[in-house]
């Protein structure tokens, strides 16, 4: 099949929206040529990349828009306007290329955010729409606990979602999909609220063959103390907050127990001070950002993840832990939900932020006590990414998606 795909963040080596871009482009070429549309700022590393491992059924188109239309751009500064712009050229571009090139699938991968419209859905040809998320929300009793940033914060978020409600664009994307893929529950029902018939849940996240072999090797932690860890940005919603205080709850039962964060951000004070608060300062320790390999050294020498995002349509580090052996406790949330079944992790409601630290130090507490629990839901965990989240795997089943919905009939 000829497939045009549309990926705005796609780089090499990249984790996140970059990561998602390359390596669904890298896994639909093993079956299919691809004409990709990105950025113009993503092509000296894809240029050097492919220079040192060819892509030949790969077509790369790199599109920017002209410096007037772009020089006020700045990071975040001006991004939704900027990518409005950038899809309608694309679009023109996309539209002259239909006139050489017969394309059976238009694809939209990146970004992974289903409130912001594909321009590609507008062509002729069959259309495929994501994996996309962001439909997912900090649970209003959670939010009294934010800082008042973090307020703000979730209330723009709010209502950027409920704007884009009353946007054209996004419905005739939604309506014109012959599939949508949502990377969580919350985003799958806000895509079929927006017209788009036949929706599946499914992950843009994924390891590499790699990745996957280099974590299995990994050996358990098997001494004393018994210690979790958390890995990412020290944001409100990331729930790391709830995290300390389950793990002061823990702490009374398990006495020789330690929690470790790894990760950096504008919460790290305020999290400081809630483990000095209560009374446990001495054992949370706080180990700041980390380059990846560092971050994953951290995860050999603890036993459990601790993930307890309120909003985290991703969540790559849960696949990251389970690929090592690393059970995992997550909230019942966004993409972890998605990603963490009952054989690799237990997973938490989250109804207020009471019982959601009881529930969480109650998991850490069956976890710490029960070491054969643990060996069960490692081997768990490490077949669950083997089978289901690999890179290769995803490609097939893409594959087999396309094939199996008859994606590309006319």
């Amino acid at each position: 099949m000829r497939i045009l795909v549309s990926a705005y963040a796609c780089e090499p080596g990249k984790g996140s929206e970059p990561g998602v871009g390359w390596n669904w482009v890298k896994q639909i070429a093993r079956f299919h040529e691809v004409w990709v549309i990105t950025r113009a700022n993503n092509e000296t590393l894809i240029r050097e990349e492919v220079e040192r491992n060819p892509m030949p059924n790969v077509h790369w188109i790199f599109y920017d828009l002209p410096y007037l239309l772009r020089f006020w751009k700045k990071g975040e500064r001006g991004l939704r306007p900027y990518y409005y712009l950038w899809q309608y050229g694309i679009y023109l571009t996309a539209k002259r290329l239909t006139k050489e090139i017969k394309f059976d699938v238009t694809h939209h991968l990146t970004f992974v955010n289903y409130w912001l419209p594909s321009f590609l859905a507008m062509l002729p040809i069959p259309f495929v729409w994501g994996p996309v998320g962001g439909g997912e929300s900090a649970p209003r009793k959670f939010r009294l606990a934010f800082s008042p940033k973090g307020r703000v914060y979730e209330s723009a978020r709010d209502l950027a979602r409920g704007v884009a409600r009353w946007d054209p664009f996004l419905h005739q994307t939604a309506r014109r999909a012959k599939l949508g893929l949502a990377t969580t529950r919350d985003t799958e029902t806000k895509m079929r609220a927006l017209g788009c018939r036949n929706v599946v849940l499914y992950s843009e996240a994924g390891l590499s063959e790699d990745d996957i072999l280099r974590l299995a090797a990994l050996p358990q932690h098997r001494e004393a103390p018994f210690r979790i860890v958390s890995i990412g940005r020290l944001l409100h919603w990331k729930g790391f907050d709830l995290g300390v205080r389950a793990f002061a709850r823990l702490a009374r039962e398990l006495p020789n127990s330690e929690y470790w964060i790894v990760g950096d951000g504008p919460e790290r004070i305020r999290l400081w001070n809630l483990a000095r608060e209560l009374g446990v300062d001495e054992r949370v320790f706080f180990w700041g950002a980390m380059s990846r390999q560092l971050a994953l050294d951290r995860l050999l020498d603890c036993d459990v993840l601790l993930h307890p995002s309120l909003h985290d349509s991703g969540g790559w580090v849960c696949l990251e832990s389970m690929a090592a052996g690393r059970p995992v406790v997550c909230l019942d949330l966004g993409g972890p939900a998605v990603q963490v079944n009952d054989e690799t992790g237990i997973k938490v409601v989250a109804q207020s932020p009471e019982q959601a630290v009881e529930d969480l130090s109650g998991a850490l507490a069956r976890l710490g006590r029960d070491p054969q629990l643990r060996a069960k839901l490692s081997l768990g965990g490490r077949q669950r990414v083997k089978e289901v989240f690999s890179w290769n795997r995803k490609g097939e089943w893409m594959n087999e998606v396309y094939a199996t919905t008859n994606v590309a009939s006319r």
